[in-house]
């Protein structure tokens, strides 16, 4: 869909939402489609205001310059304040906390995972030791982890891929030396 002239520079324009067809849209939902994204109202602790759009992967609430997903059961033009407010809760819950800036620069942040908690700097995850809980990890005791962790991994994936063939081409032997043997014994 699109409002204005088409032959303007920059008409306003919306994708319709995933299983909607184009037949069904009538002017007042077209009229909402276009106005995305649409102001749910400032947040109760910062008063940064949180906005619900659509975008490629569907319906999203957007606060801070960070996007969460809207469920499937929320309606992006009917969702309110509240249960914004405790969406994007669960969603900071998922990300982890931040303890503080690594010394070579960048966040560290304590996240709970599949496995089990873990700290992680720019990719670079290592396991908390078991026992430990996430609320009383500290950057002090994560650093060490991150520098411990670095130092086993190898630098990337290929130079471990290449590293693992070497070893098995020396310690495969050498079949093409066996079948010359025998021929020049024939």
């Amino acid at each position: 869909m699109q409002i204005g002239d088409p032959e303007t520079k920059k008409p306003k324009r919306a994708s319709l939402p995933k299983g909607t067809s184009a037949a069904t849209v009538d002017l007042e939902r077209a009229i909402e489609l276009l106005s995305l994204p649409r102001d749910v109202g400032p947040h109760p602790e910062t008063g940064d205001m949180i906005q619900a759009g659509l975008g490629r992967f569907g319906p999203y609430l957007k606060y801070q310059g960070s996007f969460s997903s809207l469920p499937a059961d929320d309606d992006l033009f009917t969702v309110g304040l509240n249960r914004a407010v405790d969406l994007l809760a669960e969603a900071a819950k998922k990300k982890g906390r931040v303890l503080g800036e690594h010394p070579s620069g960048g966040d560290v942040y304590v996240k709970a995972g599949r496995y089990g908690p873990y700290v992680e700097h720019n990719k670079l995850r290592a396991t908390l030791p078991r026992g430990t809980e996430i609320s009383e990890i500290t950057l002090e005791d994560a650093i060490p982890l991150l520098a411990t962790k670095a130092a086993k991994a190898p630098a990337t994936k290929k130079s471990a891929k290449k590293a693992a063939k070497k070893s098995a081409k020396k310690a495969a032997p050498k079949k093409t030396a066996k079948k010359s043997a025998a021929k020049k014994a024939s």
